[in-house]
């Protein structure tokens, strides 16, 4: 008997159904979106460092994915009203614990527990989305509203906590938080039925120590990654420590998957070559997306503009994503146009974005000269990212489970946390190399130099200060351009090394494409060509 989760009141109100839903979501992600926003603030309060609030996202991101193989097994023994309800209180509980946290290893053990909280919430409100829609529509319509809300959700929270903290003291985030949660608490008690007629599954034989192996592996690769910068790799006896412990989990988790008779991960799903195809085109995609902080972070940083200026900007993106993401759903709904099909012209979209902005940067870009770029990168990610989910999840073969679906969310895990290091790795490396290009020609037989640094010594002179401090301050100003000059090239060295991956691969595709369906049409003539010969003879 297929279960019933909602009251006979709440059946016949497919609106109300949705809207609770989605709050219900969003009150989940909210953790990772509201958290980015206001790391800023964390990192005063508790005295951190900035790799400690990316390693306390990835903690979060760790929980999610660790917990997330068995909830499925959870959902078929567990009630679901009570199951969430549960979730929720516990979740509330947290972040009040968080909200008075002042210990920096404290703030870590409640960040991943708000991890395994979040993949909680997230998997039981996805079965209830999944329980609204038809069969034949659910895989397409769940991954458009869960990956919609992924991709939308930090935007969306940040324009309702850039109005909180731009007028109160940035913890009142939290109460907002609490107070959308104790919300959806009392949905899920008005809503949802107690029982739901659902037949009950024992939880045995639940692989336990393969998911504590593999949570203190993805701990540890996130600590090498996020904090190997800083401590110079391998010459620091930390990083050396939790690189062995990150590899030696990592083995030791396949090789539990490999024997166990209930494993939480089917390495059988890696047999599929489509699924690996689509696992590395999700790979490329996840990476080259994250470009678009760097607007953000030009547009915030450089020009300084206000955190709304940098919200509307983004709301411009969430618009473009949204509006693609309708259409590119309805296509292959109504269509039924294969998800392959929109590779080429998603991954053009994405390359033709970072070209763009290649030509585009410069000192003194205005939000207009942003709009219609933000907006194609927002439009490149509604067609490509559903269709590319979907392409991932159908490959992999239907003995392996919801194996692809936690392969691809390890993928996500994975790709975040290069591009958290990665982006850091990049920007080092180009600013240092600008840098001394740059360097090479500040000297006092350059003209171009003396000019530009007698023109400060004159401006900061006519404005009063004596000579020794008009010669500081315009020493210091040429040390400003020099930053701001190698970072906007750092930016755009960026956009163009993703510029060419993207486009190569939209050429790739079109060319095997192409080479695949002239193979296909040339063995059908060849095979007609045969049956003629055959019926002449």
């Amino acid at each position: 008997m297929k279960p019933v989760y909602f009251k006979k009141w709440a059946t016949d109100w497919p609106w109300g159904i949705r809207i609770a839903l989605f709050l219900i979501l969003l009150s989940a992600l909210v953790q990772l979106g509201m958290f980015l926003l206001t790391q800023n603030y964390l990192v005063s309060y508790l005295g951190a460092q900035p790799e400690d609030i990316w390693f306390a996202v990835m903690l979060t991101y760790a929980g999610i994915i660790t917990i997330l193989p068995i909830q499925f097994r959870f959902l078929r023994y567990f009630e679901t009203r009570n199951y969430l309800i549960f979730n929720i209180i516990f979740a509330i509980i947290m972040n009040i614990v968080c909200l008075h946290c002042q210990d920096i290893i404290l703030f870590f053990c409640i960040r991943f527990l708000q991890g395994m909280l979040t993949g909680n919430v997230i998997v039981c409100t996805l079965t209830l989305i999944l329980s609204r829609v038809h069969p034949e529509r659910s895989q397409t319509v769940g991954s458009a509203v869960f990956y919609g809300t992924i991709l939308s959700n930090t935007v969306l929270v940040g324009f309702v906590a850039g109005i909180v903290v731009e007028s109160e003291d940035w913890k009142t985030t939290y109460y907002y938080l609490i107070l959308l949660q104790i919300f959806t608490l009392a949905i899920a008690l008005l809503m949802l039925r107690r029982t739901t007629g659902h037949k009950r599954y024992p939880l045995y034989q639940l692989d336990w120590i393969g998911l504590v192996i593999f949570a203190f592996a993805v701990v540890s690769l996130s600590y090498t990654i996020l904090y190997g910068s800083k401590y110079y790799w391998f010459e620091d006896p930390r990083i050396c420590l939790s690189s062995a412990c990150a590899l030696i989990g990592s083995i030791l988790f396949f090789y539990k998957q490999s024997i166990t008779k209930r494993p939480v991960l089917h390495l059988e799903v890696f047999k599929s070559g489509k699924f690996l195809i689509g696992l590395c085109l999700l790979i490329i995609y996840y990476g080259s997306k994250d470009s678009m902080n760097l607007i953000y972070n030009y547009a915030g940083g450089f020009v300084k503009w206000s955190l709304f200026q940098v919200i509307t900007l983004g709301l411009c993106n969430i618009a473009g994503l949204v509006i693609f993401l309708a259409i590119s759903i309805r296509i292959i709904l109504i269509w039924k146009v294969p998800t392959s099909s929109f590779f080429i012209p998603g991954f053009a979209l994405l390359g033709i974005f970072n070209l763009w902005m290649y030509f585009l940067m410069t000192s003194d870009l205005s939000f207009s000269d942003l709009l219609l770029p933000v907006f194609l990168q927002g439009a490149a990610s509604g067609i490509l990212f559903v269709p590319l989910m979907l392409f991932v999840l159908t490959s992999a073969p239907a003995n392996t489970g919801p194996s692809g679906l936690i392969i691809a969310a390890y993928t996500r895990f994975t790709t975040t946390l290069n591009s958290f290091a990665g982006f850091y790795n990049l920007q080092l490396y180009y600013n240092q190399y600008f840098k001394e290009g740059f360097l090479g020609h500040i000297n006092t037989e350059n003209s171009n130099t003396v000019e530009r640094i007698n023109f400060y010594k004159n401006l900061y002179a006519s404005k009063g200060f004596t000579a020794d401090q008009a010669v500081s301050l315009a020493n210091s100003a040429i040390a400003q351009n020099l930053v701001q000059q190698s970072q906007l090239l750092t930016n755009r060295a960026i956009f163009m090394t993703f510029a060419i991956v993207l486009l190569g691969i939209a050429l790739l595709i079109l060319v095997i494409t192409a080479v695949s369906k002239s193979q296909v049409f040339f063995k059908k003539r060849k095979n007609l060509a045969a049956e003629d010969l055959y019926s002449a003879a």
